[in-house]
């Protein structure tokens, strides 16, 4: 077997449909680039329609077969008429990273109930009624992977973001118990966590004074992650390589975690 043989046994989705939730810009797309260019069909998901349009023609001029899905994924009723549709037009999902995401950056005690249940909607009820709508059809085909798009903050947090951390904590747990639950029926399903990631998301943490300096004195690394750093964490726990990785949260944080 050559090299490139055995790359694409070892890490190629051809025949594949993944749906990445959140994916129109950055961890999200970078995510949907890499599996699209390892062999896989795309599907793009975002609030936005137009947001979804773009990123769905960009990732055509590179020649990925990608289609987008707009819907809000703390809907379990726009999830559920979602899926109706890709099954109508031969779009099974095999593949389902749980990715989209928001953040509210208050004080415990300042954040309100809506504030927090905001939150909990998107990351928590979110990847609920992607998985529990998804991966039955996993379950029948008998094969499925699943990727929650937890956090570092999960393990070790900072202030002002206790709802962002509970909810990236909770999507890490959801990875166990369906790797627990599904596993014996061929679907996997693991975490990320990644540390901190240059993108739109993390504005304000770039502006903060004095946070650059903190990242490169706490990060071993001694830099922000990009997007494209993420990317390919997620194609290794989707691919052939991973199959026997099942219940396991993975951190791309520069070995911030490791530091004492």
């Amino acid at each position: 077997m050559n090299k490139t043989s055995y790359l694409h046994q070892t890490f190629g989705l051809d025949g594949r449909t993944a749906l990445v939730t959140g994916s129109a810009r950055g961890i999200g797309l970078s995510i949907a680039t890499a599996l699209g260019n390892a062999g896989a069909r795309v599907i793009i998901n975002d609030l936005r329609s137009a947001a979804c349009d773009e990123a769905v023609a960009g990732l055509q001029a590179q020649g990925i077969d990608v289609r987008g899905a707009s819907f809000d994924v703390s809907d379990h009723a726009a999830v559920q008429a979602a899926h109706q549709q890709l099954l109508a037009e031969h779009w099974d999902v095999d593949i389902l990273i749980n990715n989209a995401g928001n953040q509210n950056r208050k004080p415990l005690i300042e954040t309100t109930p809506v504030e927090w249940q905001q939150l909990m909607n998107v990351h928590v009820n979110g990847s609920f009624n992607c998985s529990q709508i998804f991966i039955p059809g996993m379950r029948n085909r008998g094969f499925g992977r699943v990727v929650m798009t937890s956090s570092i903050s999960a393990e070790a947090t900072m202030p002002n973001i206790a709802a962002y951390s509970t909810a990236k904590a909770a999507m890490a747990a959801m990875a166990r118990a369906i790797a627990v639950e599904y596993g014996p029926h061929g679907v996997t399903a693991n975490a990320i966590a990644p540390g901190f990631v240059r993108t739109e998301f993390t504005v304000g943490l770039q502006e903060r004074e004095g946070f650059e300096h903190y990242l490169q004195e706490s990060v071993p690394c001694g830099r922000w992650a990009l997007p494209e750093d993420i990317a390919p964490v997620v194609l290794f726990l989707v691919s052939p390589a991973a199959r026997f990785v099942n219940g396991q949260t993975l951190a791309i944080d520069g070995g911030l975690l490791a530091r004492a």
